[in-house]
């Protein structure tokens, strides 16, 4: 029972569906995905060599994000239990312990972006003028880190919350400025400078810092469910249990990035740069299949967190299965009708390249036909992250990239195989990856990874 004073408010049993949490988020990633999709037609008016230097400069950022995923697996996971628990003042408080945590990183990670960006990229293999490209993105990129960082954190605490439709409007005020942005700097239109390559990472940096801005300016005047706090948030209880929950998750962010890393690199040295653009390409085009996984994966994290954080094991495994077969039905669906129109969507991005076109259009099979498998990796992983449980997934995403996708790759690669057959290592890596996830879940050892009151210390 609460005592006088307790910070806790209701009780905790008032949590959205699953389609609350996930259809403003799919709507938040789908106009990303939107803009991706422009900035990769732009992009690709200026030829397959500046296509394949963001696709590369994108995946080195990416990598460079995995501290900020893995403090905000760590935020999403103990915002919800609060939350759940009915402690709003304790999800308060670990959102502020995430956001320092998160921008401190960020700028340790923005140094090391912009000092080593022509190292990093020459690991692709790409050709000297592709490569000048890509350390260009990167660079850009590294120097808007900290802005990345505050849209990160506290969208994920908001969605752990409950309230997904917040971070919805700031994506839409992000993506709005960033297409014009786009069309300015990557062509030298609206008195910008031609900037090409580099101008696609500068105008996502501006609009995300335009973004985290507005988030940052909103939450200090009190304005968000998860409310600014000045103290009570720096306690070593509440900073090792986000860094016990995410260490893990940054460790399989690590593990995802150097095996994609090692993947890339193995189209990039011995199939060339079409082959490699065409691999970007095709996962722009899915993209919105991932986006939409993405969103149940919000959703299943959300609610598995917030159902534990109240006691109840029973909703929080049946959020998590819900959340898959949402995910399974609308995924398998939309990866369908992208392999359906897979070369039309192919041509309308590159024109007139026949042999990337071709990769491409192989590469879309493939992945689109695995779009169920991927469904269980964002369903299912999502929920167990919600959980706090981010070390299988970690064991997963080893077994299944490095093990599966890496090794096959490899074999297909010494046997001098087409291209055909190192995309399609991806078969192996989902079917593994899938499996061992849907095993994990189901066994429910997820449930007690973490004790509802370790996070809640007043």
């Amino acid at each position: 029972m609460k005592e006088p004073g307790d910070p806790r408010e209701g009780d905790g049993l008032e949590r959205p569906g699953i389609w609350q949490l996930a259809f403003p988020s799919i709507l938040g990633n789908l106009s990303f995905t939107v803009v991706g999709m422009v900035q990769t037609k732009f992009v690709g008016e200026l030829g397959a060599q500046a296509l394949a230097a963001v696709g590369a400069g994108q995946r080195v950022f990416f990598a460079m994000q995995a501290v900020l995923i893995a403090v905000s697996a760590g935020t999403t996971a103990l915002v919800a239990r609060a939350w759940g628990a009915g402690d709003r003042v304790e999800a308060s408080r670990v959102t502020m312990a995430s956001l320092v945590l998160a921008s401190a990183f960020s700028v340790g990670v923005m140094v090391v972006g912009v000092l080593f960006a022509p190292s990093v990229a020459s690991l692709f293999g790409l050709d000297p003028h592709t490569l000048e490209l890509a350390a260009a993105n990167i660079r850009w990129l590294s120097l808007f880190n900290v802005a990345f960082a505050v849209n990160f954190i506290l969208g994920a605490a908001l969605r752990a919350s409950g309230d997904a439709w917040t971070p919805l409007w700031i994506s839409g005020v992000v993506n709005l400025l960033n297409i014009p942005l786009l069309y300015g700097l990557v062509f030298g239109n609206f008195g910008f400078p031609r900037m090409g390559v580099a101008g696609a990472a500068i105008a996502a940096g501006l609009a995300f810092s335009v973004g985290g801005l507005i988030l940052v300016g909103l939450w200090m005047k009190q304005k968000f469910r998860v409310k600014h706090v000045r103290g009570g948030w720096w306690r070593k209880e509440r900073l090792g249990r986000l860094l016990d929950i995410g260490y893990p998750a940054a460790v399989e962010q690590m593990v995802f990035q150097v095996g994609f890393f090692a993947f890339l690199m193995l189209i990039g040295n011995f199939y060339g740069t079409e082959a490699f653009a065409a691999y970007n390409i095709g996962v722009n085009m899915l993209m919105v299949c991932m986006t939409v996984g993405f969103g149940f994966s919000i959703a299943g994290s959300t609610l598995v967190g917030q159902h534990l954080g109240a006691g109840d094991h029973v909703g929080a495994e049946r959020s998590g299965w819900r959340s898959l077969g949402f995910a399974v039905l609308s995924m398998g669906v939309l990866g369908l009708l992208v392999i359906t129109f897979a070369r039309e969507l192919a041509t309308f991005f590159l024109g007139d390249e026949p042999l990337t076109i071709e990769y491409t259009v192989q590469f879309t099979w493939l992945l689109g036909a695995m779009t169920p498998l991927l469904a269980v990796e964002f369903a299912i992983g999502g929920s167990l992250r919600g959980a706090g449980d981010t070390r299988f997934p970690l064991m997963a995403t080893f077994f299944g990239l490095i093990g599966m996708r890496v090794g096959l790759a490899a074999l297909f690669t010494y046997m001098q195989l087409p291209v055909f057959w190192v995309y399609a290592a991806l078969v192996g890596d989902y079917l593994l990856k899938g499996c061992m996830l849907m095993w994990r879940f189901w066994r429910g050892h997820w449930k007690t990874v973490v004790k509802t009151e370790e996070v809640v210390p007043s």
